[in-house]
């Protein structure tokens, strides 16, 4: 039984990451799910990938570049204003300038740096390195 979907998908891709397969079959896709994995490939952390549908919810085979050293998911999911990303940075990031937490803003899904410039604050999600 799948209670968070986005964990799920976070700790295959890891898993599969750790073990250097080229590429994982990520299930089931949501839009969250697609927008992070989107955040990620512009990021350059996951390689392109392609949906599959099925009467299963969808089935996401994403290609990895071996660029993953740590992604794990948030919880709970806290609330963050503008004055505190560094603080959460320090928390789940290794470094600064390293990585990136991924938010959930009311203008959409985002980087932490991105809601930076853009004043807003908003949930944590995820992040990555």
């Amino acid at each position: 039984m799948l209670n968070d979907p986005l964990a799920n998908a976070f700790s295959s891709v890891l898993s599969y990451e750790k073990n250097g397969k080229p590429e994982v079959l990520v299930h089931p896709v949501s839009r969250l799910i697609r927008k992070i994995l989107t955040i990620l490939q512009d990021n350059l952390y996951v390689g392109s990938f392609e949906e599959i549908t099925d009467a299963r919810g969808g089935v996401i085979k994403l290609h990895l570049l071996g660029s993953i050293n740590k992604c794990g998911v948030i919880k709970p999911r806290f609330a963050i204003r503008l004055d505190e990303y560094e603080k959460f940075e320090k928390r789940f990031l290794p470094a600064k300038d390293f990585g990136l937490l991924i938010v959930s803003t009311p203008s959409g899904i985002m980087t932490h740096v991105q809601a930076k410039n853009a004043g807003l604050g908003g949930r944590l999600l995820a992040y990555c390195y």
